[in-house]
């Protein structure tokens, strides 16, 4: 589906293995270390004028390993830690939810869990976006087929160093490094739609 607005373009990128490490269910605010040049690529995305949205899976909810206010609490975090190296998030959007494991209410199928769309739609609509100018980055497939749900162009990071084109729901994506390497190539690829 591709949702077309005369908002501003944006970054929506994934939280785990994208902003912070990966530590599989977070659950502990000390577990939050915010990845390597990741204040620089958002300071970099907001001087372009791109809004950046986190949009987050996080089953730890349905799974029971936290609750929704400790979740919460975590965002804070991430958001001080940011704050105090110079960087800001526009918003965060999270799917508590998993559609056969956990328990109830979070135990669903819902519209909101990556590669769903829900998310991205909740931030367009919150946030005056326009998806079809927008890229999404993360670290999952998930994240590049929710880019081709949407129209936005998918960023693909892959920590290992791996570089290059791929192919998600036949839809391109570009594969780099890190979030400094992807918000570079969005500001290459914004400079050549002008």
């Amino acid at each position: 589906m591709v949702m077309e607005s005369t908002g501003k373009a944006a970054v929506f990128v994934d939280r785990d293995g994208t902003l912070i490490k990966e530590v599989g269910y977070l659950s502990r605010l000390e577990q939050i270390e915010i990845l390597p040049l990741v204040p620089e690529a958002i300071q970099l995305f907001h001087q372009q004028g791109l809004k950046v949205a986190v949009i987050t899976n996080q089953s730890a909810v349905a799974r029971g390993i936290i609750t929704e206010d400790k979740l919460r609490q975590i965002h804070k975090e991430l958001t001080a830690q940011l704050a105090r190296r110079g960087a800001f998030l526009d918003g965060i959007y999270y799917c508590p939810h998993h559609p056969t494991e956990g328990m109830a209410p979070y135990r669903i199928s819902c519209s909101c869990r990556k590669p769903n769309a829900g998310l991205a739609e909740r931030a367009a609509a919150e946030l005056n976006l326009d998806v079809s100018r927008s890229y999404v980055v993360g670290d999952q497939s998930s994240d590049m087929a929710l880019a081709a749900r949407i129209g936005a162009k998918g960023v693909l990071i892959n920590a290992e160093g791996g570089r290059g084109q791929g192919q998600e729901s036949g839809v391109a994506f570009l594969t780099v490094e890190d979030l400094w390497e992807a918000a570079r190539w969005v500001i290459q690829d914004l400079r050549g739609l002008k």
